[in-house]
């Protein structure tokens, strides 16, 4: 563990993702099995422990350490593990070490009764600094800047071999990755495939800026307001992968029992809406199903999923990703009559006469699922990550509305000690403020530190870790599109908002109102 918390430490400091990427390169090339393979999957977020949630730390705690001074720590520090490492006493006697195995295994058998006892064993052979990485693997978040793409980069470079290799296996070996790290260390050979539905992972976009393209290299789509998907049927099974490689089969199972065919597709992922006759609903809909382990036959009849079909990645024991995407797309036509048209439809080619053509109707798509257009290079193989010149995703230009912050909350890493997360409101026809929305993200370094004084300076109540502030700071906030939403006191919810501005030129009073909001509503 003490390895393993020395790495974490490291990471939390060290901010070039180069500097990152070497300290990951060494711990694998130097840690042993199963504790390196355990370690990566923590900082992955690859690991959960049902029986260990943040409340069985904090209840833990209150058991030996006073609970208003937990709660005042907690406020200032802004993470829990972090409170409870610093906080937890020390066990007399000499520590000795504990393994990363030997923990994985201890909070893995645990159950939710014997929970508390499990993690206080654990916690009482630790010091501080190991207490943290224990508390982080077992709760997760992490937030140490360690994607699962730069993981994957690490464990190439720490064994010489081909990320996209690695990409594959990633999602197909469970955690710790014995066979993983044995075929990279040249101990065994490449793990078979063959009979198992694994993810391959997905060809991304760049964003299109200024330049135009010329449509007659490249096809556009509509870039639709859902989840990328990936349906993979191998092995005698079917799985559904996010974009991130995480498999969320059992949230959809109509899907799965409808995809039979051997085949992997790449799609979005949406929910048919009843006002438009069976077309794609907005993205609030869709996340009524997201996240889910059960779903019930009222959510299956209320929000009915259906993929929309972009790609055809391997058919018939085939694999499709090296052709060009022109004939990745005729066999993509040939391939989706085979599918149940109740869930699953083809992605059109948008019939542009040129990129003037195309401009003009991007700029006129409202549709409630609609994000932009999509612009795929004809002669382009299918290919791992963003590869410059190859796809371009062009979105729509936001929407943005003035809005009055009402509350702040702390965030989270090296943004602990900030009011980074802010809640904003516009006004109703009655005067009164209302929530419309959350953000934590788009100022600058700087605008957050004026931002979080401006908190501090303008607080007038406090509830546990959200301060209440003068409603006097207008934000300009941009979002992609705005629904309306039964759980929120507004009658809605904003998709994607970020600051774009902050408007300490302009009144509270002139802010925007709810009916203004109200009328952007897809």
């Amino acid at each position: 563990m003490k390895r393993f918390a020395a790495l974490i430490d490291r990471l939390i400091y060290t901010r070039s993702r180069n500097s990152k990427l070497a300290l990951i390169v060494d711990y694998l090339r130097h840690t042993p099995d199963p504790d390196r393979g355990w370690a990566i999957a923590a900082l992955t977020e690859s690991l959960d422990f049902p029986a260990v949630k943040a409340g069985t730390v904090r209840t833990l705690l209150a058991t030996r350490v006073d609970e208003e001074l937990f709660r005042l720590s907690r406020h200032f520090v802004g993470d829990t593990a972090e409170t409870a490492a610093l906080l937890w006493p020390d066990a007399p006697g000499a520590k000795a070490d504990l393994s990363v195995s030997a923990a994985v295994d201890a909070l893995a058998a645990a159950s939710r009764s014997d929970a508390p006892a499990v993690v206080a064993s654990l916690l009482d052979r630790l010091d501080a600094d190991g207490r943290y990485a224990l508390l982080k693997l077992a709760l997760g978040g992490m937030r140490v800047g360690v994607s699962a793409r730069l993981a994957k980069q690490a464990f190439a470079q720490a064994f010489d071999v081909p990320v996209d290799d690695v990409e594959e296996l990633w999602h197909a070996i469970a955690p710790p990755y014995a066979p993983l790290f044995a075929w990279g260390e040249g101990r065994a050979e490449r793990p078979d495939l063959k009979d198992v539905a694994f993810f391959r992972p997905f060809m991304l976009a760049h964003p299109l800026e200024e330049e135009s393209v010329d449509l007659a290299d490249y096809a556009a789509e509509w870039k639709w307001d859902g989840i990328r998907v990936q349906i993979v049927h191998g092995g005698g099974e079917t799985r559904i992968y996010s974009r991130g490689g995480e498999e969320i089969s059992g949230a959809f199972p109509e899907l799965v029992a409808a995809f039979d065919q051997d085949a992997v597709i790449d799609g979005e992922l949406l929910v048919r809406g009843e006002v438009q006759g069976g077309e794609a609903a907005s993205f609030n809909a869709l996340q009524q199903r997201l996240g889910r382990k059960v779903v019930s036959k009222k959510m299956l009849a209320d929000y009915p999923a259906f993929v929309r079909v972009y790609d055809l990645l391997a058919v018939d024991g085939n694999d499709l990703r090296g052709l060009p995407w022109t004939e990745r797309r005729r066999q993509l036509e040939a391939f989706v009559p085979r599918l149940a048209d109740s869930h699953f439809d083809l992605s059109q080619v948008i019939d542009a006469s040129d990129f003037d053509d195309l401009a003009e109707r991007r700029a006129g798509a409202r549709d409630a699922a609609i994000e932009g257009v999509m612009l795929k290079r004809r002669d382009a193989p299918y290919v791992a990550g963003r590869r410059a010149g190859l796809w371009y995703k062009w979105k729509r230009d936001p929407l943005t509305a003035d809005c009055v912050m009402m509350y702040a909350q702390r965030g989270n890493g090296r943004r602990a000690s900030f009011y980074s997360d802010y809640t904003f409101g516009c006004w109703s026809d009655a005067g009164e403020l209302l929530p419309v929305g959350k953000a934590y993200s788009g100022f600058t370094d700087e605008e957050l530190k004026w931002l979080d004084k401006f908190v501090r300076d303008n607080t007038l109540n406090r509830f546990g870790p959200v301060r209440e502030v003068e409603k006097s700071l207008v934000l300009e906030v941009a979002f992609d599109s705005i629904h309306s939403s039964k759980r929120h006191k507004s009658g809605l919810a904003m998709r994607f908002p970020r600051i774009s501005r902050i408007r300490r030129d302009k009144p509270a009073e002139e802010a925007d109102r709810i009916a203004t909001l109200q009328a952007m509503v897809t």
